[in-house]
């Protein structure tokens, strides 16, 4: 539901029907002008917490589970962190990436499997080519095909199976939720989340995606940004705030974001979600509920600045609305709380 002033918006959430699906409640949280005319809306869901878990905004069904997609990938790292996996900072931060496939993204993803005994041929995620484009059309023009070392999340696959192998773990099972090392990442995921795990699918690189709220998304980041140094928590987070071209890469805003803004950390997914974590302990996840991305970015600027950031978060701006090629329009998150 919105009430329209002008051509602004301003969110309202409507009441929930027990028979109606949450994502169908999330009240609009950005839109779309054209030439000074509201063309589209995009609906979603945002939570903030406080540095102790507390909600501080809540925008639509908060306490409803979501699949966070990649944005649950720090905290599978931290599973493995927890049970032995042992990497250099950019190796930990490539772990926790969607990574953009360029050159020295995929030589970390063979170190991290080198360090294991094993080869890219162990690797079980989809195949693919990079997403950088330009190092994606370098690949097409060389006529090479998709493989696995190249699709963005192999830096998880990798420490996924070094991990196996520390523990003696069966490396070609890997991907079986009822693997040990699967139920390890559920029990860390429900830990720093505060909430049991509501729903297991599977995820487009094959491995496992766990469903927790927006609102625990929240409060995971959160505790992961706040964590001491010297902890599991504490060696993720600085490996994602020391390396984030590895988390990213060139023209990711994730990566551009992390660098703007000292101590945050922050991971992209999936179907327009966002997680970042403030060294305070404060936290944010949102989700645009049509998993369109254009909008995903300024509402993640607009939660920032709702809890206090200053710093320039032009690494957040969308790209312009274009009309015969120049730009006509804008993409704008509406106003949270303040």
């Amino acid at each position: 539901m919105t009430t329209a002033v002008g051509t602004r918006l301003h969110a309202v959430t409507p009441p929930q029907s027990s028979s109606e699906p949450p994502l169908h409640t999330a009240p609009v949280v950005a839109q779309v002008d054209r030439s000074g005319f509201l063309e589209s809306v995009h609906h979603g869901i945002i939570a903030t917490v406080a540095p102790g878990g507390e909600l501080t905004h809540a925008v639509g069904p908060v306490d409803s589970p979501i699949f966070p997609r990649s944005s649950n990938k720090p905290l599978q790292t931290l599973a493995m962190l927890r049970h032995g996996l042992d990497l250099p900072g950019p190796l930990l931060a490539l772990a926790s990436a969607s990574h953009n496939g360029e050159v020295f993204h995929l030589d970390g993803v063979r170190e991290i499997l080198a360090s294991a005994g094993l080869t890219e041929e162990a690797l079980q995620n989809t195949p693919d080519r990079p997403i950088y484009e330009p190092e994606r059309e370098r690949w097409i023009a060389a006529g090479q095909g998709p493989v696995s070392l190249a699709q963005n999340c192999s830096g998880k696959h990798a420490a996924m199976l070094a991990t196996c192998v520390v523990n003696g773990w069966d490396t070609t099972t890997y991907r079986d939720p009822e693997h040990p090392l699967q139920r390890a990442m559920a029990q860390t995921l429900a830990e720093l989340s505060g909430e049991d795990v509501a729903a297991t699918g599977i995820d487009g690189c094959g491995a496992p995606v766990l469903a927790i709220s927006t609102a625990g998304l929240a409060r995971a980041f959160g505790r992961l940004a706040a964590a001491a140094p010297d902890t599991p928590e504490g060696r993720v987070a600085r490996a994602i705030r020391q390396h984030p071209e590895f988390l990213g890469g060139t023209g990711r805003d994730v990566t551009d974001l992390i660098r703007a803004v000292p101590g945050l950390i922050a991971k992209d997914g999936a179907e327009a979600v966002y997680a970042i974590g403030l060294s305070d302990g404060t936290g944010i996840a949102l989700k645009i509920t049509d998993g369109n991305q254009r909008a995903r970015t300024v509402v993640a600027a607009e939660a920032l600045r709702a809890v206090g950031v200053t710093e320039d978060l032009s690494a957040l701006d969308a790209d312009p609305v274009l009309g015969h090629g120049a730009p006509v329009g804008t993409i704008s998150a509406l106003p949270l709380g303040r």
